[in-house]
């Protein structure tokens, strides 16, 4: 299936594993010049060895303004000014919510809300001056369906729902569209940890608890 959107210059957050990689590894597929940004240096440079040969990689903690800034102005300066922007990253602290400090809060805002904020303000600019852009945020089904072990992600993401609605009124006229993908149960890392604490609280196993993950599902599977 060809996009078209060769050549174009995409942009994809937390990028060194799960479903960040699949997707800069799909559009590198699809002629994409693609950028990606991690925190660990050793995965995120053996990640881009296997998107694509002409990767572009900056380590970058999407938490931070001044990362976030320092891997954009990267990607530019190799790449060119982005078209395509993927927001995506791991998920927030866990557990019950009347045991959540108000530290892991801010943790779970500034990496999961105020990081979509910034990346898109400063992308958007060049993005509405060329009439094209395009903005995808990764959330979770969470943000419809509220899950008690992650009272952080449930709220900011279905706070995300708004914020994509408020972004998409103001770039639309500019040729710019801003939408959201909210995956399910997907067999990442994220979700083996989950599974794994889960194990831990009902006396299971961790196969057990990715197998009744599994079974929510109307194909039986991840």
């Amino acid at each position: 299936m060809d996009l078209g959107i060769s050549g174009k210059v995409a942009l994809i957050a937390a990028a060194s594993k799960g479903i960040g990689f699949a997707t800069a590894k799909l559009l590198a597929d699809e002629g994409c010049k693609v950028s990606i940004c991690g925190r660990a240096e050793s995965i995120l440079r053996s990640a881009a060895e296997k998107i694509s040969p002409d990767c572009h990689w900056q380590v970058c903690d999407v938490s931070n303004l001044e990362s976030i800034e320092h891997w954009i102005q990267a990607a530019k300066s190799e790449l060119g000014e982005p078209h395509i922007l993927i927001t995506n990253t791991g998920g927030p602290p866990v557990g019950p919510v009347m045991e959540i400090s108000d530290e892991q809060w801010q943790t779970g805002i500034d990496s999961t809300l105020l990081n979509i904020v910034r990346m898109v303000r400063l992308v958007a600019p060049s993005m509405a001056e060329s009439g094209w852009g395009r903005i995808v945020h990764i959330t979770s089904l969470v943000a419809r369906e509220p899950n008690d072990l992650l009272p952080i992600s449930s709220t900011i993401r279905s706070g995300i729902e708004a914020l994509t609605k408020v972004q998409s009124n103001a770039l639309a006229k500019h040729g710019v569209t801003v939408n959201t993908v909210q995956p399910g149960y997907t067999l990442t890392d994220r979700q083996t940890h989950l599974c794994s604490i889960r194990a831990e609280q009902n006396g299971t196993s961790l196969e057990q608890e990715i197998e009744k993950q599994a079974n929510i599902i109307p194909v039986g599977r991840m």
